[in-house]
Parts: structure tokens; C-alpha cells; sequence
């Protein structure tokens, strides 16, 4: 749902306030008004409404708290949480006096809370529409939200309709939305002929093919900024496989390549002037006589040899092979998305992926740009001594050391060693997943860390005007 263009005749004000703005707000009120607010028990706690009633019976305006800055702290956009409670209008904000809000990000806010996955059933929506706040650029906020869309739509498909060549089609329609050029290599054979071995590896076992996806746009000779998401379109762990619970939740496990083709979108849609590559394995880690089996050593695109100790450790194996080919033409940024590591989970939890990098000063953009972006994330080491817990003795690295430790951390390291001529390297250990649905966020795939990365880049390579 985009945002009301301008006010109008049927627009209805909502009154954003504090517990203590409330008081002189009702002190201000028609005395029909006072009684109505305070026999309803109103009291401007965080998230609160209230519709408050003209002479006639129809809704004169809303009522939203705003609460304290203690209950502000613990959550993100605060009026997404108030649009799940209002009643159906188009709303125009009026925060009063002790009212201090981020009008962008609470639009955006609005907007992402609008997101229903109604693949395979209606649902017809009923919540309330904003008028653009003064200042802030519609367009850019329903960019946002159009690429957050993209992206939790691709996580939430099942795999059955989200496979390999599914995600290709996805991945071709962007690119010919916005006239990308695209190169597919697709096949165990052509993968293996064209120097892959690890993602024709990975995806030997499944009935759909694996295949490295290939996007460029831009002007050839503006700043080049790679992107490679992880695409495991299903991941049962291969032969060392899953148990049921864990296996639950697999369709997700594109959701690098998911958030790597709704930040393009958002790149695309604003015009950003970089060169832009997107790379996605788009593999099934499935079972079958031709599955790779642990105690392979693999060949790798880098020249590396990996010893695979885990079949379920394969999202960091087919990373690996995109990351060489994005590394050899030596791009001023190479960013890896990926739901790669529980590890990860255990150490921040569902809401905060942590970001590897060497560079301080690229490091320092993301921290700024994820709070301007309320899009949370969290610099963790690439620890130089954790280096030999990935060195097996047997290959040259070793993709599942063992131990328990360190996990996030020895995964980053792995995919570290593949990107070697890049100046600048930041990879993205994503959940890509709300569990249980919270303002601004429904329940089901998760856009994280994109919104925070187009922030930066923007800012980086395009300052906004």
C-alpha cells in the first residue's frame, strides 16, 4: 500500500502523544471530547489508540500514544504498532508537544507493517493508509518497502515453488525489470566445465539443477559493488541430515539471495550510480546416490581444496566459489548475505545479524547507517587466531571445524579466504526471519540488513540530493 499523496476532505488527523502532551492536549479539547477520551481510559502508553467520535457518529480524528522514552527504547516504529489497532481511513500525523519522531522511519514502518504474503491465500487487507509526513520523500520510503516485499515474498514461497529454477525466474524478471544484463550457468556439467565445483558439488543430488546466477547494471566505469547471496533454495543437510525440527524452516535458506535481489531492487528503483553485480548459487542441498558425502575434499573455483566434515555446512561451499569469481575482477566492495550459522542466532538472536570486515571505516558507515535505518546490526571479529580451526591438515580448509566454538566466527573466515583481491570485504550472517510478528515486522521472512547496506551505499557512492 503506498502512501496518500496529500491530504483530503476525508483525511483524518491522529494526534500522536505523550502521557504528558495528552494532559494539555484534553485541556484544549471540547468538553464531548474530554469525557470521551477519559471514559475510554486513554492514557497515551505506547501503542495505544483511540477513535474519537464527532456529533454524528463518524470518526472525527485518532488518538495514538507515544509513551515514554524507556517503552521507546525496547522497540522500532512505534506507529506501525498504533496501525494495527486503528480503524480503517487514511490517517494524517500531528505529533504534539514532547513528540520527537523520525518521520521517515515511521512511515516506513507503517508501510512494512502493511505486508501480507497472500500467495496461496486472500487476505484481504484492512488496515489503515498515512499521508506522506511533510519531509519525507514518498517515494524513496515505498522503494523500501517494494524491496522488503521482494524479499520476504521469496523467503516465504515453499520450496516446492521456491527451488533452483524459481529463484532463477525471480532473478531474471528483476534484471529485466530494470533492463540488467543477466549470464545463467546451469547444470552439474556446465558448472564443473566452467569452474565451479563446489556449487555443482552441492547441488548434484537435487532433481532441480543448481546453477550460478550472474546480474550487472550500471555504467561499466562507476564504483563496482558485488553482491553474492547465498541461495540454498531447501537444505536438508544433505547426508548428514537434519532432524525434522531443524529442517522446518529451510525454504529460507535463500534468504541471502533474497536480500541480495531486494537490495538490487532498491539500487535499481533509486538509481544509484555504482556498477552493480548480483552472484546467486541457487542450489537444493538435497539427498540422492549423487549427493557429496562427508570426508569429500572438494576442488574450489580459488584453487583452494576443502575438506567437507559436515554436508550441512554447504551454504559457506557454493559462497565460496561465487566469492572467487567476485573477487577476480577485483570490485571496490564484495558483500556475502547468507543464512549461514545458528551460531550466529545463539550469540544475537533473531533480530540482530552480525557483519564481518577488516575495514574500520566501512565498518563505522554500516554501525551509522543501520541506526538511520532502524535495520539493527552488529560488528563480530574476523579473529585472526580462530584461523587454524579451519585449517584441517588433510586440504586446505576445512568447512565444519569442529569444537562447537566460535561458529559465526570460523565461517567468515572460510568465506574471508576466497576474497583476497578486493579492497573492502563486509559479510552479512543473516536470520531472515521474524518469529513471531512485531511492529512493522509480520511474522515470516525477514528483509535484514538491506534497508542499513542501501543506506550506506547511497551514502558512499551517492549522497542523496
Amino acid at each position: 500500500m503506498p502512501l496518500a499523496s496529500a491530504p483530503t476532505a476525508s483525511v483524518l488527523p491522529l494526534h500522536v502523544l505523550t502521557p504528558d502532551g495528552l494532559t494539555a492536549w484534553l485541556q484544549g479539547a471540547e468538553a464531548p471530547v474530554r469525557t470521551w477520551v477519559e471514559a475510554q481510559g486513554f492514557r497515551a502508553g505506547l501503542g495505544e489508540t483511540l477513535a474519537v467520535p464527532a456529533a454524528d457518529g463518524r470518526i472525527a480524528c485518532a488518538l495514538a500514544g507515544w509513551g515514554d522514552a524507556a517503552a521507546r527504547k525496547r522497540d522500532r516504529f512505534h506507529l506501525a504498532r498504533a496501525a494495527e489497532k486503528l480503524p480503517p481511513a487514511i490517517y494524517a500525523l500531528e505529533p504534539h508537544d514532547g513528540v520527537e519522531m523520525d518521520a521517515e522511519i515511521e512511515a516506513l514502518g507503517w508501510l512494512l507493517g502493511d505486508y501480507v504474503f497472500d500467495r496461496y491465500r486472500a487476505l484481504p487487507s484492512t488496515r489503515p493508509a498515512l499521508v506522506c509526513p511533510e519531509g519525507v520523500e514518498a517515494a524513496r520510503i515505498e522503494a523500501l518497502a517494494r524491496a522488503a516485499r521482494l524479499c520476504c515474498d521469496l523467503i516465504n514461497t515453499p520450496a516446492r515453488d521456491m527451488g533452483p529454477s524459481a529463484l532463477e525466474a525471480a532473478f531474471l524478471g528483476l534484471a529485466a525489470e530494470f533492463g540488467a544484463e543477466t549470464h545463467v550457468i546451469g547444470g552439474v556439467e556446465a558448472l564443473e566445465a566452467a569452474n565451479f565445483p563446489m556449487i555443482a558439488a552441492v547441488g548434484a543430488a537435487a532433481a532441480d539443477a543448481p546453477r550460478l546466477l550472474d546480474m550487472r547494471w550500471g555504467r561499466a566505469d562507476a564504483p563496482k559493488v558485488t553482491l553474492v547471496g547465498k541461495g540454498v533454495c531447501f537444505d536438508t543437510g544433505g547426508l548428514d541430515i537434519k532432524p525434522p525440527s531443524s529442517m522446518g524452516l529451510m525454504k529460507k535458506d535463500m534468504g541471502g539471495a533474497a536480500t541480495a535481489l531486494g537490495l538490487a531492487r532498491l539500487v535499481m528503483e533509486r538509481g544509484l550510480d555504482i556498477r552493480l553485480r548480483v552472484l546467486v548459487p541457487a542450489v537444493e542441498n538435497a539427498i540422492s546416490g549423487a549427493a557429496f558425502r562427508p570426508g569429500d575434499i572438494l576442488p574450489s573455483r580459488k584453487g583452494l581444496s576443502v575438506e567437507v566434515n559436515n554436508t550441512d555446512a554447504e551454504g559457506r561451499l557454493v559462497l565460496a566459489d561465487a566469492l572467487a569469481l567476485a573477487d577476480e575482477e577485483e570490485p571496490d566492495l564484495v558483500v556475502s548475505l547468507a543464512t549461514l550459522t545458528g551460531a550466529a542466532r545463539v550469540a544475537l538472536g533473531p533480530d540482530v545479524p552480525p557483519f564481518f570486515t577488516d575495514d574500520a571505516g566501512l565498518a563505522a558507515e554500516l554501525a551509522d547507517a543501520a541506526a538511520r535505518a532502524a535495520d539493527p546490526l552488529w560488528r563480530l571479529p574476523f579473529w585472526e587466531p580462530y584461523e587454524a580451526l579451519i585449517e584441517p591438515g588433510i586440504a586446505d580448509l576445512d568447512n565444519a571445524p569442529s569444537g562447537g566454538m566460535a561458529g559465526a566466527i570460523t565461517a567468515a573466515l572460510f568465506l574471508r579466504r576466497f576474497v583476497t583481491a578486493a579492497p573492502r570485504y563486509a559479510h552479512f550472517d543473516i536470520y531472515g526471519w521474524t518469529p513471531a510478528a512485531k511492529p512493522g515486522r509480520p511474522k515470516g521472512g525477514a528483509f535484514q540488513a538491506g534497508r542499513a547496506l542501501f543506506d550506506m551505499l547511497e551514502t558512499r557512492y551517492c549522497a542523496r540530493s
